[in-house]
């Protein structure tokens, strides 16, 4: 990611409820396709005088090659660098004078761009867009292309291998997808394959994977769609088209015992990772693994938190999600063990992670044979839902109204899922819970990760 936004996944949060007195939403738009390729998706809302644009990338990490990783991510450093008609260190420059803002982010299955701007300005936004999706090549060079590379060997640094804990979601990546899955490696890339890569690497993954053919772009806000689609014309049109991107060729990936690891790192206290390999997005099962969260660790009335922070005391934290991407999702329970304890003993980290295993095991076998109760599972979509209809209140940056179009676009195809995306959770029970712990959440097939501090091997 270039700068503040975390770039793993868009994990559109969904919505439910009691059902059926829920309005539908509306969310209007208008589609059309340039004569290259580029997608076009334009939703009117007039309420205050601000455009989005936003472009997704249908590349991520998962489009890299094993000795060739980090790409997706060093394109999204270098796509601010500036362009054939746009100077280095002049991106930002020209659109903060026009009163606008932008951030991007990658992951294993895209990269999206999203700049918020008056409308008045709407013009600078998207000549900054169109120029670096036609004429950024025009521009790179093998110094352009090495300044990024130590930025983004820099923020490897920074963010993981000197941050505490911050080499574990690495490694659980690498225990849970096989050598070569899309998934296997970080997005981020190793520190290696980021040294390796050259120039002639660079420009041949853009020209591969930056066409606007392999690209959507959604215009959200005060502009009428006369108009976004006249601008869209002007800005992008012109921009050749390449080779269509074929589908990924991905090895199946599933556990069939448990995985075991320990890591030493910096850190004070010791930390459990679980991790279980689980249904795609929007697949069968990944809204129920949602409400799982919910029931385990969202917020201080459920039953991990209330159990290992509150009674017990044993914990420091505790957070439980469904990592939900495109080829597979990744579900994980995350605990931050302490080792003073109530009656003012002080354990060992390793009989520290042994507790909060223990509960963890507990409560994951309690939902195994019975369903949460009806005022859980209420909590648990009642909390969705406010996420969900939260988001929805901005049109753009992330997680707006304009990303979310382009999320459903690049994921079913449909810009306007929102309601088919909040039926998935309305129509769970809590028998769907319960057969989703027991199917996808096994505790004879997983992942075991344990992070230990440093002095207490």
């Amino acid at each position: 990611m270039r700068r503040r936004y975390c770039g793993i996944a868009l994990a559109v949060l969904l919505a439910p409820l009691a059902a059926s007195a829920q309005p539908k939403l509306e969310v209007p738009y208008t589609q059309f396709t340039l004569a290259n390729g580029l997608t076009v998706i334009v939703h009117e809302d007039h309420s205050v005088p601000l455009v989005t644009v936003n472009v997704w990338y249908h590349v991520g990490s998962g489009r890299e090659k094993p000795g060739r990783t980090g790409f997706a991510h060093l394109f999204e450093h270098l796509m601010f660098e500036g362009s054939a008609h746009v100077k280095e260190g002049e991106f930002d420059t020209l659109l903060e004078a026009a009163g606008g803002s932008n951030n991007g982010s990658t992951n294993g299955d895209r990269t999206n761009y999203w700049i918020d701007a008056p409308s008045n300005a709407v013009e600078v936004a998207l000549f900054l867009e169109s120029d670096r999706m036609g004429w950024l090549l025009d521009v790179m060079s093998p110094e352009r292309v090495n300044g990024q590379r130590d930025v983004v060997k820099n923020e490897r640094r920074q963010s993981y291998e000197n941050q505490p804990y911050g080499l574990a979601s690495i490694v659980l990546d690498e225990m849970l997808f096989p050598k070569a899955h899309p998934y296997h490696w970080p997005t981020i890339g190793y520190m290696d394959d980021l040294t390796a890569a050259s120039h002639e690497d660079v420009v041949d993954f853009f020209q591969k994977y930056y066409p606007p053919n392999n690209a959507s772009l959604v215009l959200a806000g005060d502009i009428d769609a006369a108009r976004a689609r006249a601008f869209a014309e002007k800005w992008f049109g012109e921009i050749k088209p390449r080779d269509p991107v074929p589908p990924l060729d991905v090895p199946p990936a599933f556990l069939t015992s448990i995985q075991k690891r320990t890591l030493t790192d910096r850190v004070q206290l010791p930390r459990l990772y679980l991790a279980w390999v689980t249904p795609a997005q929007y697949r069968p099962g990944d809204a129920a693994l949602d409400i799982v969260s919910q029931v385990l660790a969202g917020g201080k009335n459920s039953r991990l938190y209330r159990r290992l922070v509150y009674d017990l005391q044993i914990a420091q934290d505790v957070t439980a999600f469904q990592a939900s991407a495109a080829l597979a999702s990744t579900y994980q329970i995350v605990v931050t063990a302490r080792l003073d304890r109530k009656d003012g003993r002080t354990v060992t980290p390793q009989a520290a992670i042994e507790d909060v295993h223990r509960i963890i095991d507990e409560e994951l076998d309690r939902l195994r044979a019975e369903p949460p109760a009806e005022r859980e599972m209420e909590r648990a979509l009642n909390q969705v839902e406010a996420s969900f209809l939260d988001g929805m209140e901005a049109v753009g940056g992330f997680g707006g109204k304009a990303d979310r179009l382009n999320a459903y676009y690049f994921a079913t195809g449909n810009p306007d899922y929102f309601n088919e995306d909040l039926a998935r959770y309305r129509a769970l029970a809590p028998g769907d819970i319960r057969a989703a712990v027991t199917r996808f959440l096994p505790k004879e097939r997983r992942v075991e990760l344990t992070v230990l501090p440093e002095t207490q091997k």
